[in-house]
C-alpha cells in the first residue's frame, strides 16, 4: 500500500509513497507537466495511476482554512497594538510640546473666581429659579417702570421750561425795577436839592433854581427811559439770538430724535390732526354751517390792510402771491402752522413740498397759490368759497390754523363781478359767525379810523370782544402821516374804534418792497420801535409790539379755545351720526351702506360684466344680426344705382354689363366703409341690448341707470373700428362679387326669395308714397270719411291717362317721350278742362312707373323659381339675370358678415371693452360727473354718514392725544 499525501487530502498507496492527491488526478488524466517534481514519482511507479486503487481519503480543507485565518488575524493584531502604542507616544509629545509653547495664563488666577465659587453661585440661583418660578406677576405692573420713568422725563422738560422762562420773566422785573429806583432816586434827590437851596437864597432865586433844576432833570429822566428803552431792546435782541440758537438746536432734536424731542413731537403731531379734521369739516360743508363750530384763526381786514403780510410774518416767509393795489386773495386760504426740522411748505392734495429757504421754491409756491385761486373761481365770479389748504413747517413756528379771507371792499371795479363786494362780507361773516373761531382784525395804520370797514363788521359779529385780536398795521407809516399821532396811542388802548378786543398790537410787515425778506422786515421792525418816540413814550407794553409777541399771543389764545370747546363739538358729531344712522336704518334697512365711490365700483362691475357677455353671443346670432345691418346699409345704393338702372334697359347683355361696371366701382370705393359701419353698429347694437336688459331685471340697482346710459353712450362715441379691416374686408367682397355661376339648386333659391323679399320691400315703400300722393281710396272714403285734396284730384287724372298708357304699353322705358306728355295734358284738358304742367305730369309719373317695374320684375322673380335647371343648361333666352345679381350680393354679404364677426369677437369686443373701462376710470376721476349720474337720498345720506365718521374718528383722535398732552 502507498500512503499519499497531498494538499487537499492524502491517499494510501502501495509501498508507502506520499504524493499529493491533486498531482495524481492530474497525471491521470493527461494534465501533469513533465518539469512537476511529482512526476519522477509517477515515472517510478507506473502502475500506480493504473492499477492502485485509491482506499481512502481524509477531507481536512475546512480545518486548515480556519487554522491560516485565525493566523493572519493574529498577525494583524500585533500590528494594530503595535500601531497604537507608537501613535499614542506620538500624540502624547506633540501635545506636551504645544502645552510648553502656549504663554503663563497663571495670573487670571488672581481676577477669576474659583471653580468653588462659581459653583456655589450656581447652586444658589438654581434654588432661586426654583422658588419663584410659580409666582405670577401682574402684566399692569410690567409697564409701571417705563409709565414712571416716561413721566419723570416729561416733568424735568416742564420743569427746565418753567425755569427758563421764570429766569426769563425775573431777569425783566429785576432790571425794570432797578432802573425804576434809580428813577425814583433821582428824582427825589432832585427834589430835596431843590427845597434845600431855596431855604438858603431866597423864594425868587429858590424858584429860579428850582426851575433849572427840574429842566436838567427831565433831561435825566428822558435820558434814563432811553436807556431803559436801549436795555429792553438789547435784552430782546439776546432772546431772539437765543431763540434762533433754540432754534437750530430744536432743529437737530428733532432730526436726531432726542429723548427730549417726544413732547414736541406730540405738538406737531397734534396741529396736523387737527389740520386734518377742519379739511375734512371743509369737504363735508363747505359753506361752514353751524355744525361746524371748531376754533381756528380767521384773518379779517380791508382790501391792502396788510393782512396777508401779517400772516407771512407769522409764517416766517412771502407764501402768498402779491400785487399792486388790486384784489389777489380771492379764496379763502387755510394754513396750518407746525414744527419741523426744515421749512418747507405743502399743499393738503400734493405730495410735493416746497423748500422756503429758496427763493426759486417760494416764487413757484406763490404761482401755484395763484392759479389754484384761479381755478377756484366759477364762471363769471371774482371770488369763490372754496378752501385752499396748505401746511407750513418750520423750526420755532407756532402751532395754530389761519384762515386768509379776501379783503373787504368799499367799490366794486368794472373788472369784478357785480355781487363781488356782497359776495366777500357774506363769506367773511360765515367765517366769524362761528361762535369758537378767533378772529383777528388787521386795520391799516396808515389811512383814517373812519374809513375802516371790518372793525363795524367785527363789532356786529362779536360786540364783546371776547375772541377778537386787534392789529394795527404799518404803524411806521401812520406815526409819519398823522397830524396827530396820539390817534395811534387811542386805538391800540381801544378807545377810538367802537368795537372791543382781547388784546391790540402794533406790527411793522415791511416797506412796501416786493423784494424784502422775512428776516430784512424782522430788523427793520426791531429799529422802527427802537427808535420810535411815539412808542417810547406810550404806555403801552413792550409785549403788544412786534409780530412775534402777536404769534404767541394768538396761539396761546387759539389752544386755550380749541381745549374749551373741542369735547363740545364731538358730542355734537356723535349726536348727528346717531341721527343719520336711525334715518338710514329706517328708509333703507336691507341695504347695505355704500358711498358714491363704492357705488360707483359696484357699477363698473356690472358694466364690465355685461362686455364679458359679448363673447357668449353665438355666431348664428352674429351672422344675422351682421347680415340686416349690412342689407340696411347697402340695400338702397344697390336697388337704386345698380339693379334698376341695369334692369330698366330691358337687355340681358346690358344689364351684366351695367352690373358688372357699378358692382365693381362700388366695391371699390364705398362697400368696405359702409361693411364696417354696420359692423360698429351691429356691436353698439348688441352691447346695447345686453345694457337694456340688465337694466330691465328685477335684481338690478335702478340707481346705476343713468350711469350705465352714460358709459354706453361715451364708449360708443369713442369706439371706432381699425382701419385695416378695411382693406381686408375690400379683397373679399371683391372676390365674392366676381362669382356668377350658382352652384346648386338650394343656392337658386337663396336668392330668389332674397329678390323677392327686397322687390316686396320695396314696393311697400314706392305704395306708401303713392298712397300720400293720390289720397284715400273709396273703401277709407267710406269707411273713415277721408277725402281728397285738390292737388289729390289732379294727380289722380294725371294717374288714368298714365295708367293707360302702361297698360298699352306693358314694357314701356322709364321716361315720358314729348308727344305722350302733350296727348295726356291735352285729355286732362278735354276731360276736366284743368291745365296740367309737364313737371307736374313727371311727379306723377316716376312713382306710378316705379310701382309697375317692380311688380314686372317680381312676376319674372315668380317665373325663375324653377328655372334653375335651365340655367344650369346655359340656355341664353332665359331672363333671370336678377336671380343671378342678388345671388352675388348674397354671397357678398355672408362673406362680409363672417369677416366682421371675426373682427368683432377677436378683436373689436376686446377694445370697446377697454373703451369702456377707459371711459370709467375717466368718470372714477371726475367726482362732479360721479355726483350727476350717482343721485338719490340713499347717495347722499351715505356719503353723510361716511363723513360724520371720518369727522368724528378723527376728533376723538385729536382729543386722546390732547388729553396725553395734557
Amino acid at each position: 500500500m502507498y500512503n499519499f499525501k497531498g494538499r487537499f487530502g492524502f491517499i494510501i498507496v502501495q509501498r508507502g509513497r506520499n504524493i499529493p492527491i491533486l498531482s495524481v488526478l492530474k497525471a491521470k488524466h493527461g494534465l501533469l507537466s513533465r518539469n512537476s517534481k511529482n512526476y519522477s514519482q509517477f515515472a517510478k511507479h507506473p502502475k500506480l495511476l493504473q492499477g492502485s486503487r485509491i482506499i481512502h481519503v481524509h477531507r481536512r480543507g475546512f480545518g486548515m482554512f480556519v487554522a491560516r485565518f485565525l493566523k493572519g488575524a493574529l498577525k494583524l493584531r500585533y500590528l494594530v497594538l503595535g500601531g497604537a502604542v507608537g501613535g499614542g507616544m506620538t500624540l502624547q509629545n506633540k501635545y506636551q510640546a504645544w502645552k510648553d509653547s502656549l504663554p503663563d495664563l497663571s495670573w487670571l488666577d488672581t481676577y477669576l473666581p474659583s471653580t468653588k465659587t462659581v459653583d456655589s453661585f450656581r447652586e444658589s440661583m438654581i434654588s432661586l429659579t426654583e422658588r419663584v418660578k410659580d409666582i405670577e406677576i401682574d402684566p399692569k405692573l410690567m409697564s409701571v417702570g417705563e409709565t414712571k420713568w416716561r413721566d419723570m422725563q416729561e416733568w424735568l422738560n416742564k420743569r427746565i421750561d418753567e425755569a427758563y422762562e421764570a429766569a426769563k420773566q425775573s431777569e425783566i422785573e429785576r432790571y425794570q425795577k432797578l432802573f425804576l429806583e434809580s428813577l425814583e432816586n433821582i428824582i427825589e434827590g432832585a427834589s430835596n436839592q431843590t427845597q434845600v437851596k431855596a431855604l438858603s437864597f431866597g423864594k425868587e432865586s429858590a424858584q429860579t433854581q428850582a426851575s433849572t433844576e427840574n429842566t436838567t432833570n427831565n433831561k435825566r429822566i428822558d435820558a434814563l427811559q432811553q436807556e431803559l428803552m436801549d436795555v429792553q431792546l438789547r435784552y430782546q435782541r439776546e432772546i431772539e439770538r437765543l431763540e434762533r440758537d433754540n432754534k437750530e438746536l430744536k432743529k437737530q432734536i428733532l432730526l436726531n430724535k432726542h429723548s427730549r424731542s417726544k413732547t414736541k413731537q406730540i405738538k406737531k403731531s397734534l396741529i396736523d390732526m387737527y389740520s386734518e379734521v377742519l379739511d375734512e369739516l371743509s369737504d363735508y360743508d363747505s359753506s361752514y354751517s353751524v355744525q361746524d363750530q371748531l376754533p381756528r384763526v380767521v384773518v379779517v381786514g380791508d382790501q391792502s390792510s396788510g393782512k396777508t403780510s401779517v400772516l407771512e410774518m407769522i409764517a416766517q416767509a412771502r407764501i402768498f402771491p402779491r400785487g399792486a393795489g388790486e384784489m389777489m386773495t380771492r379764496a379763502p386760504v387755510k394754513v396750518t402752522l407746525s414744527e419741523g426740522p426744515y421749512h418747507v411748505a405743502q399743499f393738503k392734495d400734493s405730495d410735493r413740498e416746497f423748500d422756503l429757504s429758496k427763493e426759486e421754491d417760494l416764487a413757484k409756491l406763490r404761482l401755484e397759490v395763484e392759479l389754484r385761486m384761479k381755478r377756484s373761481l366759477g364762471r363769471g365770479k371774482s371770488v369763490s368759497n372754496e378752501v385752499i389748504s396748505m401746511t407750513v413747517k418750520g423750526p420755532g413756528l407756532q402751532r395754530m390754523v389761519l384762515v386768509d379771507l379776501p379783503g373787504i371792499i368799499s367799490t366794486v371795479t368794472r373788472e369784478m363781478a357785480e355781487d363781488t363786494k356782497e359776495a366777500i362780507r357774506r363769506m367773511t361773516q360765515i367765517h366769524m359767525s362761528n361762535p369758537n373761531a378767533i378772529i383777528l382784525c388787521v386795520q391799516d395804520g396808515s389811512v383814517d379810523a373812519e374809513r375802516s370797514n371790518v372793525t363795524d363788521l367785527v363789532a356786529s359779529i362779536d360786540p364783546s370782544g371776547k375772541r377778537t385780536i386787534f392789529v394795527l398795521t404799518k404803524v411806521d407809516m401812520a406815526e409819519e402821516s398823522l397830524a396827530d399821532p396820539q390817534r395811534i396811542n387811542k386805538i391800540l388802548s381801544g378807545k377810538l374804534f367802537p368795537m372791543k378786543a382781547l388784546g391790540y398790537f402794533a406790527v411793522v410787515t415791511g416797506r412796501g418792497r416786493k423784494e424784502d425778506a422775512i428776516n430784512d422786515i424782522k430788523l427793520y421792525e426791531e429799529n422802527f420801535f427802537r427808535t420810535s418816540k411815539l412808542f417810547r413814550e406810550s404806555m403801552l407794553s413792550s409785549t403788544q409790539l412786534t409780530t412775534r409777541n402777536l404769534s404767541m399771543a394768538v396761539s396761546e389764545c387759539f389752544w386755550k379755545m380749541v381745549r374749551e370747546t373741542v369735547e363740545q363739538q364731538a358730542d355734537a358729531f356723535k349726536a348727528t351720526r346717531f341721527n343719520l344712522e336711525t334715518e338710514w336704518k329706517n328708509t333703507f334697512p336691507r341695504l347695505r351702506e355704500l358711498d358714491r365711490d363704492e357705488l360707483f365700483e359696484k357699477a363698473r362691475s356690472e358694466i364690465l360684466d355685461e362686455v364679458i357677455n359679448l363673447s357668449q353671443v353665438s355666431v348664428k346670432e352674429w351672422d344675422s344680426l351682421l347680415l340686416d345691418k349690412l342689407w340696411q346699409k347697402v340695400s338702397h345704393h344697390v336697388l337704386e344705382n345698380i339693379y334698376l338702372p341695369a334692369a330698366q334697359t330691358c337687355n340681358s347683355r346690358s344689364f351684366n354689363t351695367t352690373v358688372d361696371i357699378r358692382l365693381k366701382e362700388w366695391a371699390e370705393s364705398q362697400l368696405a366703409d359702409k361693411s364696417i359701419e354696420a359692423g360698429s353698429e351691429a356691436l353698439k347694437t348688441e352691447f346695447s341690448h345686453f345694457i337694456d336688459k340688465s337694466m330691465a331685471n328685477k335684481e338690478s340697482d335702478k340707481l346705476f341707470d343713468n350711469l350705465k346710459r352714460a358709459v354706453l353712450e361715451e364708449a360708443l362715441k369713442r369706439h371706432s373700428w381699425e382701419e385695416k379691416g378695411n382693406e381686408v374686408l375690400r379683397m373679399l367682397q371683391v372676390t365674392a362679387l366676381e362669382d356668377r355661376c350658382v352652384n346648386d339648386k338650394h343656392q337658386w333659391d337663396s336668392a330668389v326669395k332674397f329678390l323677392e323679399k327686397s322687390l316686396k320691400e320695396r314696393l311697400e315703400l314706392v305704395q306708401k308714397q303713392l298712397t300720400e300722393m293720390f289720397g284715400p281710396g273709396a273703401w277709407e272714403k267710406w269707411v273713415y270719411w277721408k277725402s281728397t285734396t285738390s292737388d289729390q284730384k289732379q294727380r289722380n287724372l294725371v294717374k288714368s291717362e298714365l295708367e293707360k298708357l302702361l297698360y298699352s304699353d306693358f314694357n314701356h322705358g322709364p321716361t315720358l317721350n314729348p308727344d305722350e306728355m302733350t296727348t295726356i295734358r291735352k285729355n286732362i284738358q278735354r276731360s276736366s278742362k284743368t291745365d296740367i304742367s309737364n313737371d307736374f305730369i313727371r311727379d306723377t309719373w316716376a312713382p306710378i312707373y316705379r310701382h309697375h317695374f317692380l311688380n314686372a320684375r317680381l312676376g319674372k322673380a315668380y317665373d325663375c323659381r324653377k328655372a334653375f335647371y335651365l340655367y344650369h343648361q346655359g340656355l341664353e333666352e332665359l331672363e333671370c339675370n336678377d336671380v343671378v345679381l342678388f345671388w352675388r350680393m348674397e354671397q357678398m354679404l355672408k362673406v362680409t358678415a363672417n369677416a366682421l364677426r371675426q373682427q368683432v369677437m377677436n378683436r373689436e369686443a376686446r377694445r370697446l371693452d377697454k373703451i369702456i373701462k377707459e371711459v370709467l376710470e375717466d368718470y372714477s376721476q371726475d367726482q362732479e360727473k360721479k355726483i350727476s349720474l350717482l343721485t338719490g337720498r340713499r347717495v347722499t345720506l351715505a356719503e353723510e354718514l361716511k363723513r360724520v365718521r371720518q369727522i368724528q374718528d378723527k376728533l376723538e383722535e385729536f382729543i386722546q392725544a390732547l388729553n396725553k398732552e395734557k
